[in-house]
């Protein structure tokens, strides 16, 4: 099993992704949503520059956002500073498309963009599609295209690994991705991984170079913990302000699904979605610049994984943090050996700030790393 941290970006989390590789974590995952925090790519540079062993990865991009050149571009630029350690984690898209007031792109949009950015960073000319026209393009200042590097790397390999939940993404990831990044803690993988296998065998995908095994993929599973200190329960103040904004998210997505841009989660509660609508209603009648009813999905996205509003601790459920890799730590362990059963090679656990951070990796990697 390795162990990441998700950090919402923030651009001095190099500091924290620096306490992470000493403690023995492997990944650090970085949140991409460009209204709500600093730019993913700065903040993964200034990491890259600061650590020497932990792999870097976005969880997730989003296309449409940036054209897909621009997120190779991107990648390969910080591949200078961490040779082999960049990983480009993409997705549909929800905050950094539901902040815009825009739904998810199409299942379609997403092949292709990442089949661009995947032949982009693999140093191939790639064809690129905008208004109808179609034009070859390819990173031009590298080793193997133009015997000079000093602008982007691309001979050490970049990892393109997709975030999918639905069947018609996951079939997607097994054609064409280098690894499967999924939400939830890992509950659907025993439900999507036989997608992903048949699709990777399907299309001869085997996903060796980048951890997998054959036709199963390298698998990521976002998830929230933390580890309870002496006499607290799930329902401590400080359990439920470390780990419930990282759960209000999948509330704000049955929001957006009910009322909102839309969201492709895969979370659907009509009844608990009108209870959140009546809350971020009073929220924005509240403030001192009062929300107008067309701007409501901003409201719902502030503290989006990084802190609760006032009142919306009421909306961390508490079977939902039940499941989450929250307690003790033979809890945890025991947790830990369930998903890699499950086919989970991977735990992004999400930190919601600095300070959560350090407690989490500091806990974590004593309590659990060390002792694993």
């Amino acid at each position: 099993m390795d162990y990441g941290i998700g950090i919402p970006s923030y651009i001095d989390a190099w500091r924290e992704v620096q306490a992470a590789e000493e403690a023995g974590f492997s990944h650090a995952w970085f949140y991409d949503s460009q209204l709500i925090y600093s730019d993913v790519w700065a903040t993964m540079a200034l990491a890259a520059e600061k650590t020497s062993k932990i792999k870097l990865g976005t969880l997730v991009a989003i296309p449409s956002n940036r054209l897909a050149p621009v997120t190779a571009a991107a990648a390969a630029t910080v591949n200078k500073l961490a040779p082999g350690r960049v990983i480009i984690g993409l997705g549909t898209g929800y905050t950094g498309r539901n902040t815009m007031g825009l739904p998810a792109i199409t299942m379609s949009e997403f092949e292709r963009y990442a089949t661009q950015v995947k032949g982009l960073v693999s140093g191939e000319d790639v064809l690129f599609v905008e208004d109808d026209k179609e034009r070859w393009i390819r990173l031009i200042h590298t080793k193997s295209n133009s015997g000079r590097e000093e602008f982007f790397n691309v001979e050490d390999p970049i990892a393109v690994m997709l975030a999918a939940n639905g069947p018609k993404g996951q079939s997607i990831v097994g054609e064409i991705s280098d690894g499967w990044i999924t939400t939830g803690g890992g509950a659907g993988v025993p439900r999507g991984l036989p997608v992903i296998h048949q699709a990777a065998e399907r299309v001869g995908n085997a996903f060796d170079e980048f951890g997998g095994t054959g036709y199963k993929p390298y698998v990521v599973a976002l998830t929230s913990a933390c580890i309870l200190h002496d006499g607290e329960t799930l329902s401590s103040e400080r359990v439920i302000q470390s780990v419930g904004p990282t759960l209000t998210p999948g509330v704000h997505a049955m929001w957006e699904r009910s009322f909102g841009p839309g969201s492709h989660l895969g979370m659907e509660n009509p009844d608990l979605a009108g209870e959140y609508n009546q809350y971020i209603k009073e929220y924005g009648r509240n403030r001192s610049n009062v929300t107008p009813e067309d701007r409501r999905y901003l409201d719902v996205h502030e503290g989006h994984f990084v802190y609760l509003k006032p009142g919306e601790d009421r909306f961390v459920a508490p079977d939902v943090l039940a499941r989450t890799l929250t307690g003790t730590p033979r809890h945890v362990n025991e947790r830990l050996d369930e998903l890699e059963a499950m086919g989970v090679n991977n735990v992004a656990l999400s930190a919601t700030d600095r300070h959560t951070a350090r407690t989490l990796i500091e806990d974590f990697g004593k309590q659990v790393i060390d002792a694993r």
